[in-house]
């Protein structure tokens, strides 16, 4: 273990990845803090669960919207730099909205005002989140690419550390300290990544126009796209080996115009430039995911995520109101669901990746709603009935439930990132994550209306059996579009003709 960081320290440097894993884990430590916002709501400000869930829905909204941070970094570079400044920038918003309201009783206690603030500290993790994903991309493609696999490794084992410790210190902290001070004391970690944003150097992009995503890969993208239109015309016509030969040559020499594309322009502005690589990004975004192939597998994961109510708040307020478990079980729970998510991954690898990936989000949707049912099983008190406690009823579900959306996430991952055609991998794979992220939330939303409508509220858990049964039978509306997955794809991915339209717009852009 020691050498595998040893190797990778000497690949990367110490600093950039000493700064990756913070980040990384703070990502994953900020349960410790959430725990707390999710308290706060309940106790100090006296939401109902329904209001909760709408709170923390708008707060996580900035989520939903990480390709524009992408594009943002990518086209308009701070003084040369585009990936550095929008890191500090980032981590500010993520510190000053903790300390703000760790110090500030009013607007810790003021609903609209805690709302902004979180809403706000959101908007600089998920910057941070998608610039570091940039500058590992980066470092990746520019310096050691036999290393790809254990950066990214080092990125998840980081997070899920961070996890575990955020959710057991977190109902420790609830139950010892106030919740000033554990705003307070979460800030050490922003702040800490401040201070290790200075000690990583980015070199100056010396006036590119176009993002390095459509650069670097945008020259072997024009160069495969050439060769690809020329072997089609080959069958039509003898005059394509000359065509062929030609872009080959030509091929040789496209480091030439692309630098000249890169270099400013004299008697252009720098405005013009970034104008017109933030033109080129959008278009190119909107020509990809415009593809059926693309477009069709990620509708469906969307459509997964919003026709099923999310009541996940409202299971919060029962377990704490109702069954009066304390805040340090919960985070102990959490800890199982980390390690069931774990458990789950594993088991995807070893026995679900090459099957087909209809049969798979079929089956976990079914064991979703069976772990539903588990929910139903509580609230109705049958679990008691049976001789089953509500800890080990509560303990068992969690680590489960985990596990099993486990096995929808990793085929949404590995299906995202064999979607994404060249040039544009990380934008767009920014794209898939904030539809999954945007599906949470609307899921969020409507299980906050669902709880209204049902008149669910804290200490009113009356009407909590028929919700979580409406949230049993939405689970299998999903199955009923299976129809949008492509039939050949399993577990492992699947076969994907990239539209030349989107290679020929870079052909003519570059060229």
């Amino acid at each position: 273990m020691m050498g595998w960081l040893k190797q990778l320290r000497t690949a990367f440097g110490a600093s950039f990845l000493w700064l990756v894993c913070l980040i990384y884990f703070t990502q994953g430590f900020r349960s410790f803090v959430w725990t707390a916002v999710s308290y706060q709501l309940k106790d100090n400000l006296k939401l109902s669960p329904s209001a909760s869930q709408f709170i923390t829905s708008i707060a996580f909204f900035p989520w939903s919207i990480k390709p524009l941070y992408g594009i943002l970094s990518d086209c308009f570079p701070i003084r040369g730099r585009k990936r550095v400044p929008y890191l500090t920038l980032a981590t500010l918003l993520s510190l000053l909205p903790w300390l703000i309201l760790g110090l500030s009783a009013f607007l810790r206690n003021t609903r609209i005002e805690l709302m902004i603030l979180l809403t706000v500290q959101n908007l600089g993790s998920a910057m941070a989140d998608v610039v570091i994903d940039a500058m590992i991309a980066e470092a990746v493609r520019f310096e050691r690419a036999s290393f790809a696999g254990d950066l990214q490794s080092i990125s998840w084992l980081a997070m899920a550390f961070g996890g575990i410790c955020g959710s057991l210190l977190g109902g420790y902290a609830l139950v010892n300290l106030q919740i000033d001070r554990i705003f307070l004391l979460f800030s050490v970690l922003p702040a800490l990544q401040l201070f290790s944003c200075g000690l990583v150097e980015e070199g100056s992009v010396q006036g590119k126009a176009l993002p390095d995503g459509f650069v670097s890969n945008g020259s072997e993208m024009t160069i495969g796209s050439i060769e690809e239109e020329d072997k089609f015309s080959s069958e039509k016509s003898k005059s394509s080996s000359l065509r062929r030969k030609k872009s080959q040559k030509n091929s040789k020499r496209a480091p030439t115009p692309i630098n000249k594309l890169q270099a400013p322009d004299k008697n252009g502005s720098s405005l013009s430039q970034w104008y017109q690589s933030l033109k080129m990004a959008t278009y190119t975004l909107f020509r990809a995911f415009h593809q059926p192939a693309i477009l069709r597998p990620m509708a469906w994961f969307f459509l997964a995520h919003v026709t099923v109510p999310n009541l996940s708040t409202v299971m919060f307020y029962y377990q704490t109101e109702f069954l009066k478990l304390d805040a340090s079980f919960l985070g102990t729970a959490r800890v199982l669901g980390w390690l069931g998510l774990m458990i789950g991954t594993l088991t995807y690898n070893r026995y679900l990746k090459k099957m087909r990936l209809r049969y798979i989000l079929m089956f976990t949707q079914v064991g979703v709603a069976l772990l539903t049912v588990l929910d139903m099983v509580l609230v109705s008190r049958a679990n008691v009935l049976l001789g089953i406690s509500d800890k080990v009823t509560v303990l068992f579900g969690s680590a489960l439930s985990d596990g099993i959306n486990q096995f929808k996430f990793m085929p949404f991952l590995i299906l995202s990132g064999q979607l994404c055609p060249p040039g544009i991998e990380g934008t767009l794979f920014a794209l898939f994550m904030s539809i999954n992220n945007l599906g949470t939330t609307v899921g969020s939303f409507v299980g906050a209306g669902l709880a209204s409508v049902l008149n669910i509220s804290s200490g009113s858990f009356d009407n909590l059996f028929l919700g979580i049964g409406i949230q049993v039978l939405c689970t299998f509306i999903p199955v009923v579009f299976l129809f949008l997955i492509p039939k050949e794809a399993t577990g492992l991915g699947m076969k994907l003709q990239v539209d030349l339209g989107i290679q020929k717009f870079y052909i003519r852009a570059l060229f």
